[in-house]
């Protein structure tokens, strides 16, 4: 058996950098047994390779900024003791006629063996990314990485992909191509969505063929329009936008103001990054018509792009070579983060399942007095799970730093507003109970406020009623009257300190049913 301490030691720490037209980005990660991973360090630079459009030669001050922005990334690297790194050129350096002697300067000045993949091998590696970093179903789904020499299309479901590719859309190749004047004009709009019903139609064919609804889109340019309608519609995005959804109505709202207008007034907008105004107007074009030509009704953002894609591949090509365990990883990206944290932080698995198995019977005995929505049984169970982890840090304030960390350890497969939620739960399993004068519980709205105060009412009898740790408790059985809920346990040995352990916490629960709390032993006649 594999000892616990072990499994959240890295076993390597690795570098992936996504050599793009418009930007190279490097994420440092470290590997776990278990064959998960966890970021230690980003960097992105912005290099433009495209300026001028997409020529068959990259200009000398184009590869200059991408050496200088390479050495950037490689000194972090070194700084960070990286044991490898992998780099992967795409559209612009992989059709540059120059493209070669830009990779052999980069090895030769910077030190780094670029790989130039093809854009087929991209696609197929951004949809490993995207099926990692969110959740998707039984429904076919329709996922685009637009970048700015090419857009990657994949379509496909939790189980396969039926068509993936690498297409010359990119919004830097269109804006050279297309735009000649600003605001963009209505004929110059026209003649961008013949290109793309002339260059998609096989994409089209699918998803038709399909009944696709939803697309995730990747990357910069969607992860910006994302921005954009956060922005607009109030939505939570402050720390992710991985998971974030909106109507396809929300953008056409966006777009039909933002098509509109000129530099000047798309600077205006908030959410939209300085650098990408003048090529993000193709992106605008292609996801309306997108949107259009299906019928979409959702889109969904993901984090996960290139890079976690290259990850992904390097460990599962890796997984004999580093003594990789992956059987205990899970094909929900929600319930294998949650686990894969679990594990780094050594938790008490035991106690944590335990407390689990009674938090979700006591909600589904509270459910309709509570007004919880079924979602919220789901995020109840993680939180019960992760509720002492902050062990890991210290005992003391251990319900704090169980806050802490299951907010900033990017949780895939949920919204901010649910690692809101679950943080919240699992903070006030112990101590006080929600307040407004708590600054986490403070800053979220009212409607979150409520249900993490619901939750935290079953979370605090659950915990209480496994008060040593050792579950005691073997079985849990709730008498409901006009006035009163009784809590009849039935125990290995002598109840008396997880009765006084759940009193202590039945407070809250009272407060929010209007009845008395009370807990017992179970008779013996």
């Amino acid at each position: 058996m594999t000892d616990q301490n072990s499994q959240s030691q890295p076993t390597k720490r690795i570098a992936a950098v996504d050599l793009g037209t418009n930007s190279f980005h490097a994420v440092l990660v470290d590997i776990y047994p278990d064959g998960s991973f966890r970021t230690v360090n980003k960097l992105k630079a912005m290099v433009s390779l495209a300026e001028k459009g997409m020529e068959d030669r990259l200009s000398r001050e184009a590869m200059d900024r991408g050496l200088e922005a390479l050495s950037h990334i490689k000194f972090l690297c070194d700084s960070h003791n990286v044991e490898q790194i992998l780099a992967y050129a795409t559209s612009a350096i992989r059709e540059a006629k120059n493209g070669g002697d830009f990779i052999k300067e980069v090895a030769d000045e910077v030190g780094i063996i670029v790989r130039a993949i093809s854009g087929k091998m991209e696609a197929e590696m951004i949809g490993l990314a995207i099926k990692h970093s969110v959740v998707i179903e039984e429904e076919m789904v329709l996922m685009a990485d637009i970048g700015g020499g090419s857009v990657e299309f994949i379509i496909g479901n939790q189980d396969e992909f039926i068509y993936y590719n690498s297409l010359k859309l990119g919004v830097a190749r269109m804006a050279a191509a297309f735009i000649d004047s600003d605001p963009i004009e209505k004929k110059t709009i026209e003649k961008l969505e013949a290109h793309f019903k002339k260059e998609l139609a096989e994409v089209l064919r699918l998803a038709k063929k399909h009944n696709v609804k939803t697309i995730i889109g990747s990357s910069g340019t969607m992860e910006n329009i994302a921005e954009m309608v956060a922005k607009r519609n109030d939505i939570t995005a402050k720390r992710t936008l991985n998971e974030l959804s909106f109507q396809s109505e929300s953008f056409l709202d966006l777009y039909h103001d933002f098509i509109k207008l000129d530099k000047k007034g798309r600077l205006k907008e908030k959410g939209l990054e300085e650098k990408r105004v003048d090529i993000i107007n193709p992106g605008m074009v292609l996801l309306k018509f997108l949107i259009e030509q299906f019928s979409i009704q959702n889109i969904k953002i993901s984090e996960g792009a290139l890079r976690e894609g290259m990850i992904l591949n390097y460990i599962d090509k890796k997984k004999d070579e580093l003594h990789l365990d992956l059987v205990a990883s899970f094909e929900d990206p929600r319930r294998r983060s949650v686990f894969e944290l679990l594990r780094k932080c050594n938790w008490a698995k035991e106690h944590s399942q335990h407390v689990a198995k009674f938090a979700l019977q006591l909600f589904d005995e509270f459910q309709a007095d509570l007004n919880l929505e079924q979602s919220d049984r789901e995020l109840l169970e993680y939180a019960s799970l992760m509720h002492d982890i902050g062990y890991y840090i210290s005992h003391r304030k251990h319900h704090k730093h169980a806050l802490y960390l299951i907010r900033y350890s990017d949780l895939l497969g949920f919204t901010e507003d649910e690692i809101n939620i679950m943080a919240n739960v699992a903070r006030y399993h112990r101590k006080s109970a929600p307040k407004k004068g708590h600054k986490p519980y403070k800053k979220l709205d009212k409607k979150l406020r409520k249900r993490v105060k619901k939750l935290a009412a079953i979370i605090r009898v659950a915990d209480g009623l496994d008060r040593s740790h050792y579950q005691n408790v073997q079985n849990l059985a709730v008498e409901h009257t006009a006035e009163k809920i009784n809590l009849v346990i039935t125990t290995h040995s002598d109840p008396e300190l997880e009765i006084w352990g759940a009193m202590r916490k039945t407070a809250l629960l009272e407060e929010l049913t209007g009845k008395k709390v009370d807990v017992f032993p179970k008779s013996e006649n």
